[in-house]
């Protein structure tokens, strides 16, 4: 009995499984210490024959009991497991057990049957072309007989025997016949052969029996009416008068023809006769007038031998004929052989003998089939069965970057970064949702391949970098386990941080872009009121009545008009709000002015760590909970265990690839000199000189008005200039207030005044 050990994989424990006798030991562990429990057939990267051998009850998924039944099944037939702990495809006959002789001779007929150099090992490859060859050849060991592994006499018959009854396929996928079917044949062949026999007897009219039969049928409503109008009238003469129209009736249709249509349809085809006679020349012209005359002439007449009248008695001997015809026609078309009725009495039983004994040919080679696929299920067992289990039991190579695991789909490459962890997305809402509820970034990928094949969706976690610097519709390349290139492009974000760094900045960017977003607002904001008061003062101006008549001597002054409108108020209340922006501004350098350097750094200081120092506590924690099982158990995995994915297992999962060891960095930017060879050539668009000057004068003017009062107070305080200047200056204070100005009598004497600054 092998000892298990278990070991760590990204703090996850776990059976190691190295090689098939360990496996036959750790399928008996508990459940509980499995890694998964139950898992899609979709996604997996192995042989699709194998998963479908795997899923015994046809759920497409594969559970616990279903492995530990394989391996199971496996270990009962192999003595020798060096294969399974190798992979192998190929199988050593000598490694088969008592259990598996009939494998091994059905191993021995294939090698046979292709004429291999070596009969000691057999290959899948090997397996799978002699399966080939055989249902190329027609042996499937299920009876069904395609008609192209017929001989040629056979061909006809049996492609009729197909169309006749519901198709049965063979293995192989081809329609063809068996015993049943066969037996089918000769038992409805016999019942229409004695049908046909029959046919004489009934159509008694000759060739012509058929189509005479259904001009008698589509006759019978209007002839069948008539004759029981007749028996009407002889049982009540009075009812005559009945059947005809009403006067009202016909002077109400009289006009119309559509209404003159519909009271002649409504008419007897003839005046009833109360002895049951029918005679031709006295037809209505109603609506059936031609086509009871075309019967009287061509079927009737012919017929009856009487072309001036038909009796109830002989048109119910027609009528009769007419039925029987139809009825044994319907008969002979509701059998499945009708279509080839005409030769089925060319049809040997010899032939049908024959059929018949190459589909139990067939069918006896059932038992060697089988056997057959029992020997590809224990070679798909020994080559996949190990690595299936380290991806189920265990998952050591989702840890380990020199492997694959089998869940993965392959690499990304976007951004700069290889993403080496993806697995397959059916239903990206669904699985969303369930990762939206860890702290794992999620990229979600649309693949499209070059080949023009289907296109297909994958899940791939981000676990280093900045995930802000990915998004909708960013593209890259994917390249899946065999290698294949294909395009690819995000198409959801499920935005987690993947750093400390990242979770420690993320409030000062969410800041940076709420405010952006704000500033973007008010400006298109003001902008639209700008442009609405422009449009508004133009309407006003235009619109605006002529000045008044000057008023009379001695009239009261009229009030004075409302200020504000039109370009005037409008230039006033851009001027308003500069003046407070400017204020604004002066308020602002007169408070950072008061500030040192080392103030400035504190403030900086104490407000990154205030808002810095719980995101990254919260990002810490974030990242340590981080889980890879959201993301396979929203692609339909069962699992028991977290996968906890650690600092060492993210750098493994994104990496970020070095420059080559023999590479050398130029330092020179190329584009610098491109540019001063273009300078020369092409023509700039700035401003002129004269431009600049004037508007770097109009700003510091404005900056300089705003700031003028504080500025003027701190120069005369330190007696920059002279007094009369300062009075001139600030006309507004009293000589008592002006900075620097003797205290009144009586008065303590000022503070000293603060020395001047160095010079």
């Amino acid at each position: 009995m092998a000892q298990l050990v278990y070991r760590r994989y990204g703090g996850s424990l776990q059976v190691d499984i190295p090689d098939f006798n360990t496996l036959t030991e750790a399928v008996r562990i508990p459940a509980t210490q499995w890694i998964a429990l139950a898992c899609p057939m979709e996604g997996i990267a192995c042989d699709p024959r194998f998963l479908a051998l795997m899923d015994a009850d046809g759920n497409h998924r594969i559970r616990v009991e279903e492995l530990r039944a394989a391996v199971d099944w496996t270990a009962a037939r192999l003595q020798d497991r060096k294969g399974a702990d190798a992979g192998s495809d190929v199988l050593e006959l000598s490694a088969l057990s008592e259990t598996a002789s009939n494998l091994r001779g059905a191993a021995e007929l294939v090698l046979r049957t292709l004429n291999a150099p070596d009969a000691t090992r057999l290959s899948l490859e090997q397996l799978r072309t002699s399966d080939k060859a055989l249902r190329d050849a027609g042996k499937n060991g299920d009876g069904i007989i395609a008609p192209v592994t017929l001989p040629e006499r056979l061909r006809p018959l049996a492609q009729s025997i197909i169309a006749a009854f519901p198709q049965v396929t063979n293995r192989a996928g081809l329609a063809g016949v068996d015993v049943g079917l066969v037996k089918r044949f000769r038992e409805e062949r016999a019942a229409l052969l004695a049908h046909l026999g029959g046919r004489d007897a009934v159509f008694t009219w000759g060739t012509a029996s058929l189509e005479q039969a259904k001009r008698v049928h589509d006759v019978a409503p209007l002839l069948e009416g008539y004759f029981v109008q007749c028996r009407l009238v002889a049982a009540q003469p009075e009812a005559a008068a009945s059947l005809r129209l009403r006067a009202d009736r016909v002077e109400g249709a009289l006009g119309d023809l559509g209404a003159m249509g519909k009271a002649a349809n409504e008419l007897p085809i003839a005046p009833p006769d109360p002895s049951g006679v029918l005679v031709w020349a006295r037809l209505y012209r109603g609506a059936g007038y031609e086509k009871l005359e075309a019967f009287h002439q061509e079927v009737a007449t012919p017929l009856l031998g009487d072309g001036v009248k038909l009796t109830d008695t002989a048109w119910r001997e027609l009528s009769a004929k007419a039925e029987a015809i139809l009825g044994w026609q319907a008969k002979r078309d509701a059998s499945p052989l009708h279509a080839v009725a005409d030769t089925l009495a060319t049809v040997s039983d010899e032939e049908l003998d024959a059929l018949e004994s190459v589909s139990r040919e067939d069918l006896s080679l059932k038992p060697t089939l089988d056997v057959i696929a029992e020997l590809e299920r224990l070679v798909l067992y020994q080559r996949w069965l190990l690595q299936f289990a380290n991806n189920f039991i265990s998952m050591p190579n989702l840890y380990l970057p020199k492997r694959r695991a089998l869940m993965e789909k392959g690499t990304l490459i976007l951004g700069g970064r290889k993403y080496t962890l993806s697995v397959l997305v059916t239903d990206r809402a669904a699985h969303a949702a369930l990762t939206g509820q860890g702290t794992t970034c999620i990229l979600y990928v649309k693949v499209l391949p070059r080949d023009a094949a289907e296109s297909y969706e994958v899940a791939v976690p981000v676990t280093s970098g900045r995930s802000t610097e990915l998004g909708v519709g960013k593209r890259g390349v994917f390249y899946d386990v065999d290698g294949k290139e294909s395009d690819a492009i995000v198409t959801q974000v499920i935005r987690q941080p993947v750093s400390l760094w990242e979770s420690m900045t993320m409030p000062f960017m969410r800041i940076g872009a709420f405010i952006t977003s704000k500033v973007e607002g008010l400006a298109a904001s003001g902008e639209k009121d700008f442009d609405a008061s422009l449009e508004s003062g133009y309407k006003q101006t235009v619109t605006a009545p002529p000045p008044a008549a000057p008023a009379p001597a001695g009239a009261a002054p009229a009030a004075a008009a409302p200020a504000g409108g039109g370009i005037a108020g409008v230039l006033a209340a851009g001027g308003i709000a500069f003046a407070a922006l400017g204020s604004s501004l002066a308020f602002i350098l007169t408070q950072v002015k008061s500030l040192t350097l080392v103030d400035v750094i504190t403030a900086a200081t104490i407000l990154a760590i205030v808002v810095m120092a719980p995101a990254g506590l919260l990002g810490w924690l974030k990242l340590r909970r981080r889980n890879l099982a959201l993301l396979l158990e929203g692609s339909g995995w069962a699992l028991n265990d977290r996968l906890m994915l650690t600092r060492g297992v993210a750098t493994l999962i994104t990496r970020k690839p070095r420059l080559p060891k023999n590479a050398r960095v130029d330092h020179v930017d190329l584009v610098r000199g491109a540019l001063r060879h273009t300078q020369g050539d092409d023509e700039t668009e700035t401003m002129s000189l004269g431009a600049r000057i004037g508007l770097t004068l109009l700003i510091l003017f404005v900056l300089g008005w705003q700031v003028r009062v504080p500025v003027t107070e701190w120069l005369c305080t330190y007696h920059w200039l002279s007094e009369d200047a300062c009075r001139m200056l600030l006309p507004k204070l009293v000589p008592s207030e002006l900075p620097g100005a003797p205290a009144p009598s009586g008065a303590a004497p000022a503070a000293a005044p603060a020395p001047a600054p160095a010079k």
